[in-house]
């Protein structure tokens, strides 16, 4: 046995080495992709990868990050002697030129405006490097090109002209640049953009007097280089994809010296007669003397702060609130998944936690036994209902075609039916039992389509958005499956509220909303929209709930079902008497006959009203929203609670406020308690009176396991359903759209950050080329920013020291715009000197 196994040794030995070689081989084939905004030295290429600055050979060996901190970095720059690399970045919230020795260290930053400073290139000796920066723009579309030097001190602007960025000739006699921005920037991708903005490339001498314009068609032409007397740039003038042509300035010939066409050229440069360029997260090299293109295959395997599973603060990503039926639990959709939290007593559940699935738009059952939601797992929208703790059978209903099905807007009080809508204005309705959908509506106009549920489960009041734009009311009987409209075409309603007794629909209604209805023509704008609040009496024998007391002998018109908690000192009703009504079932009887004839308005000013919902002691509870136009608040100001929460009280026959700063309420389906969202979408409960105590709801606790490659992959195919199923143009533009998801998406492993991938989810959106089409936000690093502070002046340097050589007045009649220096009594003008 010995002497076999000393036999075995020299070949496992060789095996071992045969394995580490394949091992290295492989290793050394392998690539990364979503390489950015590549830079060329005599002996080293940058780029940009996972928001960090990278360095390697020119054969893309020995990789090794630059930068490292967790802010952006971009556009990496060489020095002519290839020692230095300068780059913007976004460091305490402010975009700055910085630079660093190749060898490594500390940056060093530069400017310090608080506007973006960003990178272009250097000066051919090495001395000042350019940069663009809106500075000294009114316009905050423009920008200037400035130098700054490597030593410090003041930028000196180039030129008075607008450039969006440019590069100097070897001897810095020629400017290459561009004049103006391209449409498309940031968060928006306007690929093969052929509208008003298509910017060109001009070349200007270094005095100014000469302007020469490169032969430019309709197309968006970028990023001039100037190798020799030819200056390189960035066009999509073939209308394949963006490629590189050089212009010779001596022939005036164009020509094209690339010819990518599954993917654009993002970004290039230049050193010699070799060109480095970035097309589809490849890094590729062009030289100018042959026309030859070879790629740079580059492997690196970083750490990724971004890619660790964490626990993640979910409360900042609120997007529906519900309530329990009594209000003991708050029902919260955040971050894809569902929660639930309690307003007093237990503990905050999460009630699905999957990272790669989003679960929306939670309900909770009338009996508070179930919750029901919408799932997107498996890339297919299903509604599923489960009990109320996430624990136990998940049922799962089809919701119909493959659509986006995005609201369930409720749930019958017998907890037989659920009401949602899907993108294309469908209203359905599916039966829990049986599992059938039936289509109630389809609106003619995208509108905003309220509900209310009878209390006897037997009818929905729905609005809907007719061909004149205007918000038309109906009833929908669940038992012969018939809408009857209760409104005038003419009238814009909208907020439909059953009482809880089933004998009135109250609903907002506007008779002045046309000339507000049509959002792109201006004269819409800050015209003030009234809605009047009315109630129909819904059985042809009712009786308004506005009507007198007649104060006979004999009657008890105070315990009518109609009066207000008001009426009692103590702000409730009678516990006894609400305890007898809740045991009574409700049967709501509608007389569709002569139902338009009995529709009165409530004595309330007309204001614009939305959110009705009726509270178990009768009273009806509204928001009015705050008319644009009416104000100007200082820019710090909250944006988003700033309306008032009324109570109207039917036995005083008054409006009385309950809350300020409001954005939206609930009450829960008891009618007993109110959820409230207020300032800083803080989340406050309390119960129903003429006076409420709110207390917070503590939020603290709704945090998800978040493991971002899951979460990352649902949000691209989320991001792709969403532009297939929302898109205007059915046809997607002809556009193959499962062949773009398909190419993209062999990009998605090599994002490492929540900002690369905003990036690749612009760019792939980009591919149905129209503009205003953005992807933006999620857990991108946020810096703390230092605030930077001006003078309101222009300023130079003149004999060793600052001199003003323009101030700002400041527009004196706008209260939020400051001019320091033009304040009375400060006595400063233009030309003086700042010592000090």
């Amino acid at each position: 046995m010995p002497k076999s196994k000393k036999k075995n040794l020299p070949a496992l030995a060789v095996a071992l080495v045969l394995a580490l070689a394949s091992s290295a081989s492989v290793c050394a084939q392998q690539q990364t992709l979503f390489l950015r905004q590549p830079a060329l030295s005599a002996n080293q290429i940058a780029f940009v990868y996972g928001g960090d600055i990278w360095l390697a050979d020119r054969s893309g060996d020995n990789p090794h990050r630059l930068t490292s901190h967790p802010a952006e970095e971009f556009n990496p720059r060489f020095s002519p002697d290839g020692q230095w690399v300068a780059f913007s970045a976004d460091y305490e919230n402010n975009v700055d030129v910085y630079v660093v020795s190749v060898n490594g260290g500390t940056p060093r930053r530069l400017t310090w405006h608080p506007q973006p400073d960003v990178v272009n290139g250097w000066t051919p000796d090495g001395k000042r490097i350019l940069f663009t920066s809106p500075r000294e723009m009114r316009n905050g579309r423009s920008a200037q090109l400035w130098e700054i030097s490597t030593a410090g001190g003041y930028p000196v602007k180039v030129m008075a002209a607008v450039a969006a960025e440019g590069r100097w000739s070897s001897d810095r006699s020629r400017l290459a640049y561009r004049p103006y921005w391209a449409a498309y920037a940031g968060a928006s991708g306007w690929r093969l953009h052929r509208g008003g903005t298509t910017p060109a490339i001009w070349i200007i001498d270094a005095d100014g007097r000469n302007v020469e314009k490169v032969p430019h068609p309709r197309a968006n032409e970028t990023n001039p280089l100037w190798v020799g007397s030819e200056v390189y740039f960035l066009s999509d003038r073939d209308n394949v994809a963006v490629n590189i042509f050089g212009y010779d300035t001596v022939s005036k010939a164009i020509t094209q010296r690339t010819h990518e066409t599954q993917w654009d050229i993002k970004s290039a440069d230049a050193f010699g007669d070799t060109l480095i360029y970035e097309a589809g997260g490849r890094l590729k090299t062009l030289d100018a003397r042959t026309n030859t293109v070879t790629e740079i295959r580059v492997h690196i395997n970083p750490d990724a702060p971004q890619l660790r599973p964490a626990l993640k603060n979910a409360a900042d990503t609120i997007q529906h609130i519900e309530f329990s039926p009594t209000g003991k639990r708050a029902l919260l959709t955040a971050r894809g998944d569902i929660f639930t939290v309690p307003v007093k007593d237990g503990s905050t559940r999460n009630l699905t936690a999957t990272s790669g699935v989003r679960e929306s738009d939670a309900l909770w059952s009338p009996q508070g036994d179930k919750i029901a939601y919408v799932s997107d797992a498996g890339g297919v929208h299903k509604l599923i209902v489960t009990d109320q703790t996430g624990i136990g059978e998940k049922r799962p209903f089809d919701l119909g075609e493959p659509s986006y099905y995005y609201d369930l807007l409720g749930w019958t009080a017998d907890g037989k039916r659920i009401v949602y809508e899907d993108n294309h204005f469908h209203l359905y309705f599916v039966d829990l039992g049986t599992g059938r959908r039936a289509l109630v509506d389809t609106l003619v106009r995208r509108g905003q389509r309220t509900i209310s549920l009878s209390p006897d489960s037997r009818w929905l009041a729905y609005t809907h958005t007719g061909a004149n734009y205007f918000d038309q009311l109906f009833l929908y009987d669940f038992d012969s499956g018939k809408s009857t409209a209760v409104t005038d075409p003419l009238v814009a309603a909208s907020w439909p509220a059953f009482s809880r007794d089933g004998r009135f629909l109250y609903f907002a209604a506007s008779t002045n909303s046309g000339p507000s209805q049509f959002g792109l023509d201006m004269t819409t704008q800050e015209r003030p929209l009234r809605n009047a609040v009315y109630v129909a009496v819904l059985a042809a024998d009712g009786k308004s709930p506005l009507l007198p007391k007649a104060g006979d002998e004999g009657k008890d018109e105070d315990t009518d079902k109609n009066k207000s908690a008001a009426d009692d000192k103590s702000g409730k009703n009678d516990k006894s008497n609400a305890k007898d009504a809740a045991d009574e079932p409700v049967t709501v009887r509608i007389d569709l006959n002569g139902l338009t004839e009995r529709i009165a308005a409530l004595p309330i000013a007309e204001r614009f009203y939305t959110n009705l919902d009726v509270a178990d002691d009768g009273s009806l509870y509204f928001i009015e929203r705050r008319q644009p136009g009416v104000t100007v608040d200082p820019p710090d100001s909250e944006r988003s609670a700033v309306d008032e929460l009324k109570r109207f009280d039917f036995a005083k026959k008054e409006v009385s406020l309950v809350k300020d700063q409001v954005s939206s309420y609930l009450l829960s389906h008891d009618g007993k308690h109110l959820l409230i969202r207020g300032a800083k979408s803080a989340l406050f409960t309390a119960d129903v009176g003429e006076k409420i105590e709110p207390k917070a709801l503590n939020v603290g606790d709704v945090k998800a396991l978040v493991d971002p490659r899951q979460e990352w992959q649902q949000i691209f195919d989320d991001a792709w359903r969403m532009e297939k199923e929302f898109f205007y143009a059915e046809n997607l533009h002809g556009i193959d759209w499962q062949a773009v998801h398909d190419r993209y998406a062999t990009l998605l492993p090599y994002v490492i950050t929540r900002e690369d991938l905003n990036v690749l989810l612009v760019d792939m959106i980009a591919e149905l080329q129209v503009g205003h089409n953005r992807a933006r936000g999620g857990d991108v690093h946020k810096e703390t920013p230092v605030k930077v502070g001006l003078l309101g002046a222009d300023v130079r340097v003149e004999n060793g020291r600052y001199r003003i050589a323009k101030i700002y007045t400041g527009e004196h009649w706008n209260p939020f715009l400051a001019a320091p220096l033009a304040a009375p009594g400060i006595g400063v003008s233009a030309g003086d000197y700042i010592l000090a």
